[in-house]
């Protein structure tokens, strides 16, 4: 029996699939690690906490950073697109790149069914592309994971913390964001 191997995709084959019309937005994809990975869906809760995140960080950073919600990201051998990404301000809007690993200051994953996805699959992917803080929101427990300490085998260091907690984003040393603000009472 021969064994078969995966087609592994990269960045700029991804991106001239797109242009050509083969991957569309009603595609609900994504690009991890060369693999062309479908999106979960979003449940009322996961969209509702995204929308909650977004506003809060919208109003808390004006002006420190960008805040993108569901967009791609370029990394190595990636596109994900995070439900929320916190970026340097660029003065293009980003017209002429998405976001690369020196320009996030913060990546977050609301997690209602993709708990494992956004675990094992994308946190080992962040860590390589030297993301330093990733956070995901898991909307079941109303926990907070936070990974910090990226390394090429992963992120160094995982804390899991409740909706009381409060936590200062490496990137802002003076704010402090309760998690309460973030998840839906």
């Amino acid at each position: 029996m021969t064994a078969t191997q995966n087609r592994l995709w990269t960045v700029e084959e991804y991106h001239r699939m797109i242009e050509a019309g083969i991957l569309t937005s009603n595609d609900k994809v994504e690009l991890l690690d060369g693999r062309i990975i479908q999106m979960s869906p979003q449940t009322p809760l996961s969209a509702a906490t995204t929308q909650r995140t977004d506003r809060y960080l919208q109003n808390l950073l004006k002006n420190k950073a960008d805040i993108r919600i569901q967009l791609p990201i370029t990394l190595s051998t990636s596109e994900p697109e995070p439900d929320i990404a916190v970026v340097c301000i660029d003065p293009n809007g980003y017209a002429d790149h998405h976001p690369t690993p020196s320009e996030i200051l913060l990546l977050i994953e609301v997690a209602y069914s993709s708990l494992n996805i956004d675990r094992d699959e994308k946190a080992p992917i962040y860590a390589r592309a030297n993301i330093l803080d990733y956070w995901i929101l898991d909307v079941i427990k109303c926990q907070v994971y936070i990974f910090r300490n990226p390394s090429e085998l992963g992120y160094q260091e995982e804390t899991v913390l409740g909706q009381d907690a409060i936590i200062t984003p490496l990137a802002f040393s003076q704010i402090e964001i309760p998690f309460s603000e973030l998840f839906i009472p």
